[in-house]
């Protein structure tokens, strides 16, 4: 269920207004889109604050205006902190959209247990779905995935009805192997061809 944003029409906009806004403990967001003017809004923080608990990407608004919106994008402060503006987009919820979600890796690799590190690539991807049917998140399985190998976006478990956007065979995750281990394997083939160099001079000298 989408959650629901009590909504009231900004009669006034600029910075000073804005900051007055967020004093109130309000957050200012502009609704747009389907070729209709657009409205700028006030959303009470603690509202916003729980739809970014959620990772909703469909909200229902209520009061002043009655829509169903994709939150298309959160400003933040530079500390990533406090949240300065939403930008709103109105859609039907059987209408397609494209937008990011997060994605997660499941299970331990057997690179990771064989003492590599799992390197993520990416950390959310481009998706094409339903306005109504977009999931939280995604996940890819990871357990399989051994020392030097990688895996792309092809092999994320998608749901019935969402395709992908990101390049297909875009690097995800990736194991590293572990760094002693590689130099060891570097300081090894670095002296071997001295060793065969000293031979080769005791054999010409006999």
């Amino acid at each position: 269920m989408a959650d629901v944003l009590q909504v009231e029409k900004r009669e006034k906009v600029g910075s000073a207004a804005t900051r007055r806004l967020r004093r109130g403990g309000l957050v200012p967001a502009v609704l747009y889109g389907h070729g209709e003017a657009n409205e700028h809004l006030s959303v009470p923080v603690k509202q916003v604050q729980t739809m970014l608990r959620h990772h909703s990407k469909t909200v229902t608004l209520e009061g002043a205006v009655k829509e169903t919106a994709l939150v298309n994008h959160v400003h933040y402060d530079p500390l990533g902190i406090e949240v300065l503006h939403l930008d709103l987009i109105r859609v039907n919820l059987k209408e397609e959209v494209e937008v990011a979600v997060p994605l997660h890796t499941k299970g331990q690799s057997r690179g990771v247990l064989s003492g590599g590190v799992l390197l993520e690539n990416l950390h959310e991807v481009e998706i094409k779905c339903s306005a109504g049917n977009i999931p939280e998140s995604l996940v890819i399985d990871v357990e399989e995935l051994d020392l030097g190998q990688s895996m792309t976006a092809s092999q994320i478990d998608l749901p019935a009805g969402v395709s992908l956007v990101t390049d297909a065979d875009a690097v995800v995750v990736h194991v590293e192997k572990p760094r002693g281990a590689a130099a060891e394997t570097d300081e090894t083939a670095a002296s071997e061809p001295e060793v065969i160099a000293k031979g080769g001079a005791d054999d010409d000298e006999a």
